[in-house]
């Protein structure tokens, strides 16, 4: 049986590619302008409320390292009977 399509296939080798039309600076920083203008700011409450959570996850963790590191300090200087000056 033939292949009625075997003709008809094109591949993407053969079309030429539109290379990238370069701007410089001027047309970089009105890009910079068009994404920022689609951000989503938040608000100075979520801003605050993110802010104050960022503040107590950091302290929650730096006391927990602490306490963590304070107790392998403890359990090794039992152990190995050593002493820290």
């Amino acid at each position: 049986m033939a292949d009625n399509n075997k003709g008809s296939e094109k591949t993407t080798a053969q079309t030429p590619v539109k290379k990238e039309k370069r701007g410089g600076l001027i047309a970089y920083l009105r890009g910079v302008k068009q994404e920022f203008s689609k951000v989503v700011w938040p608000t100075r409450e979520e801003l605050t409320t993110d802010t104050i959570v960022v503040f107590a996850c950091v302290a929650f963790f730096a006391v927990a390292f602490w306490l963590v590191d304070t107790g392998f300090l403890a359990a090794l200087k039992g152990i190995l009977g050593i002493t820290l000056s």
